[in-house]
């Protein structure tokens, strides 16, 4: 009883321990098309059952301007760098919030606002 009590704890407990997504570094330029965006991302990705799996731009009201979903984990390549291109930001918005998202811990409080070029 003792050992199934252990393992449903840790099982719950796992989540808090795991490591956030973190946006490293952002490179941002401006085409014809829209913005270009090149998000580098470094999270411990341990496999399917624990990676980084999407990041997003938001705008300073917190609206979804573009996401970039990221097909499969990268336990190899860390941090790694990933483009999404075509993204339209309206007028009078000088700055963005990029997040990234993990499949154990969600989106991470730990964000990068960058300046529109």
């Amino acid at each position: 009883m003792i050992k199934k009590i252990v393992v449903i704890l840790a099982a719950l407990a796992s989540p808090a321990f795991a490591d956030p997504a973190v946006v490293q570094n952002v490179k941002v330029s401006k085409t014809a098309g829209g913005y270009t965006f090149d998000v580098t991302i470094s999270h411990t990705d341990t496999g399917w059952d624990d990676y980084a799996d999407v990041w997003r731009i938001k705008d300073p009201d917190g609206n979804v301007l573009g996401q970039r979903d990221l097909a499969h984990p990268h336990v190899n390549e860390q941090p790694f760098t990933r483009s999404l291109s075509g993204v339209v930001i309206g007028d009078g918005i000088d700055s963005v919030v990029i997040e990234a998202h993990d499949t154990v811990t969600g989106w991470s409080s730990s964000t990068k606002t960058v300046k529109l070029p």
